[in-house]
Order: structure tokens, then sequence, then C-alpha cells
């Protein structure tokens, strides 16, 4: 055999890998590398994100109608209103998104929705920064889930998923994939395998109330609200530490730890990675899905979360049984970081609209909680009661509190340490 013919088979590996690293390299450098640009230092998807809506200008009010009209009319069009008494009860809350953002984008309607606290701050400052950053975001994303890079993360971590997290080693793709992706894929996919019989119904409602969390996208959009895209590679990677450390926890107590264990355990087999084109097409389809779903419900379940936190004292009393986990560490704002916390349960952005003005510490642990929580009626919680895996609303319920009882005690001083460091 000549020198070059052994040398062939290297030589298609060496392009094979570069194939694969090239596109997770550039998905890691868009997400996680801050850049400089017009003074203004952030990562670039946010760079993307804010040069888009310059572009459209008064425009932009406009498409985010646009999605919201889209998003509200889908499940009508779809059929997926007639799956369930949720689907049903949320796809109510999606139409009634539309008239609440024509208002928005109109100025019409009773004054006291248009403070700037209100009307204004869902559509300006939540509604048209998500539905231009999730479609962009999720055309980004396919460099990171689509080329190996969560595979990798998948089999490095598969030692270790079982003893912590008590699931499969295959849970560490899905596991990365909602933290990274989208929750909403991400609870299709888990779906699918507890359905083949691969994860137990307890293995399913770990990743589901655990793993499900928002995207990388929605993430930054909680840090720019609550004015920490200059910590944001802190403040990601410590919210997933977080997360993760909590899901650890809640998985050894009720109603987690009593749910049926039983399943054939597979491992799926390895599949060839899409073209990039394909991967782009199919990140943005869903995308595009993710926005049109998640739009409209912001806008009514996120105004009435507002207007009962506003005017209602109702998270005011939830919020005493969170204040225990916070004051216990001495922070000024307790109280309110404790308030905003319960309103999590409503929309998941609403501790950080409520925060938006505090200290760097209640700042930070509110940005932490808003993910770590993981679980919120806007969203989550219709698409988990959607799936098959058998949890009750009211298990939930009980897992959300456990959650953000846990994570106020761990991001509290983590935020603590991170002011204290500078």
């Amino acid at each position: 055999m000549s020198p070059s013919d052994t040398s062939q088979p290297r030589r298609y590996s060496r392009i094979t890998v570069i194939k694969l690293l090239l596109p997770s390299l550039l998905g890691i450098f868009i997400f996680f590398v801050p850049i400089t640009l017009s003074g203004h230092t952030t990562i670039a998807l946010d760079h993307m994100v804010t040069g888009a809506r310059s572009l459209l200008g008064e425009g932009s009010g406009l498409y985010a109608m646009a999605m919201i009209i889209a998003g509200g009319f889908y499940p009508l069009l779809s059929g997926t209103w007639r799956e369930s008494l949720t689907s049903g009860v949320f796809t109510v809350l999606k139409l009634i998104g539309i008239p609440v953002a024509g208002m928005a984008l109109t100025g019409w309607g009773p004054d006291f929705l248009h403070t700037p606290d209100m009307l204004p701050f869902l559509f300006d400052k939540l509604v048209i920064p998500v539905g231009l950053i999730v479609p962009i975001g999720a055309v980004f994303l396919a460099l990171l889930v689509s080329f190996g890079l969560l595979e990798l993360i998948g089999v490095l971590v598969q030692p270790v998923m079982r003893p912590i997290w008590r699931t499969p080693g295959r849970s560490a793709i899905d596991a990365v994939a909602s933290f990274v992706g989208s929750y909403s894929i991400g609870l299709l996919i888990t779906n699918r395998v507890y359905i083949a019989g691969h994860y137990s119904a307890r293995e399913a409602a770990i990743i589901a109330t655990g793993f499900s969390t928002v995207s990388a996208t929605f993430m930054i959009i909680v840090a720019k609200t609550l004015d920490l895209m200059s910590v944001w590679n802190t403040y990601f990677w410590l919210t997933l530490l977080i997360t993760f450390a909590v899901t650890a926890i809640t998985v050894r107590l009720p109603p987690l730890a009593t749910m049926d264990d039983t399943s054939e355990d597979g491992e799926p087999v390895a599949a060839k990675a899409p073209t990039l084109s394909a991967s782009v097409a199919l990140n943005f389809k869903e995308g595009l899905l993710m926005a049109i779903s998640i739009l409209p419900s912001i806008m009514s379940v996120g105004l009435a979360g507002l207007l009962v936190a506003k005017y209602t004292p109702f998270f005011d009393w939830v919020g005493w049984l969170f204040y225990p986990f916070v004051a216990i560490w001495g922070l000024e704002e307790a109280r309110q970081l404790a308030q905003a916390s319960a309103a999590g349960l409503a929309e998941m952005f609403l501790p950080a609209l409520l925060m938006g003005d505090a200290g760097f510490v209640a700042r930070f642990a509110a940005g932490v909680i808003s993910v770590s929580g993981v679980l919120f009626f806007s969203a989550s919680i219709p698409c988990i009661v959607s799936t098959r895996i058998p949890l009750s609303v009211g298990r939930i319920v009980i897992v959300w509190f456990i959650r953000v009882a846990l994570s106020l005690l761990l991001a509290v001083p983590t935020a603590m340490i991170v002011n204290a460091i500078g």
C-alpha cells in the first residue's frame, strides 16, 4: 500500500473533525464571547438582535403583533387546542393576548394599563426582544446542538447522571439541549422517549421539571432586563450550576422520589450530524413556533401577573413562604426578592421585571430564580401537562415551590460572592 493510501483515512478523519468542530466553536463564540461594538460590550447574538431591531425601526412593533396574532390562532388551525383541557384554556389565554398586544401597540385602553411598568414594559422590553431573539438565536443554536458538542458533553457526564440526578446517561443530552436550546423541544423529546419505554415515569418527570428550563436566548433577555450583561458568562454558568444542583436535591424529595421508576432504560443509537442548511432550517422553524407560542401568553398571563403583583396582596402572601430562605442571609431586600420569586409561578420573567431596580445581589439572585425555578404557568407548565408524563398540576406546583426555596438558598450567597469579587 502506498504512503498516500495509508494517509487517506487519516485525512478524511481530520476533515470530519473540522466539520464538527468549526460549527461548535462558532456557536460558542456567538453565545459566550463578549465583543465591543460602538462602545457597547455584549455577546454577538445580542448585537445581532439590537441590529435587527434598529433595522426594523417602528416596524418592530408590527412584527411582534403579527407573531402574536399567528400564535393566538395557531392552536385553532393546528387542532392542538383539543388535546386537553389545559391546551384549551391556554388557547383562550393566547387569543386574549391579541387584543392586549393591540392595546400596547396603539395606546388604546385604560390609562392604568399604559403606565411604564405595565403594557409598555411588557411589549417594548420583553415581547419585541423575545420575538426577535428566539428565531435568530434558534438559527445559531443549531451550531451548538447539531454538530456533536452536546453528544460530547453527554458522553463526558454519563458516569455522573444516575448517581447525582437518578436519570440514565442519555438524559445528559436532553438536559443540556433543553438548557441551551428549547424547553418545548426538550419536552417533546423527553415525552417520545418516555412513551417508547426508555424513561421511567420518575425519570421523565425529573427531566421535565428539572432540566427543561428556558434557553440561553431567553436568559439573555433576563440578563438585559436586570442589567447583568456585564457579567453574562458568570451569570450563565452559575445559573446552570444552581439549576442542576437544585434538581439533584429535588429528585430525592417527594413528589418526584415516590414516582414509578420502571423502564427499559435503553440508550440511543448515535445519529449522523445533519447538514448545516438542514439543521439551520429546522431550528429556525422550531424557533418561530416557539416564539409565536410564547409571545401571546406573555401578553395575557404576563399582564395578569403584573396586575396581581401591583394591585393585590397575593404574591405578597405567597412570598412570605419564601422569606426565611432569603432573610437567613441578611439581605436588605429579602421581602421584595421573596415576593418577586413567588410571582415567577405566573411568568418566568416576572422576578426580573419586579427586581429591575434592586441592588446587584437581589438582581443577580432574581435572574437565577427566573431560570432555576423552571416551572411557570405562561408556558412550561401547560407544555408538561400536554405530554404523557404523569405529572398533575398540583405535583408540579409542589416541585416549583421546592425548587424556588432551594434556589434562593443557593442564589443569594452566590450573588454576594460575585458582588464581593467584583
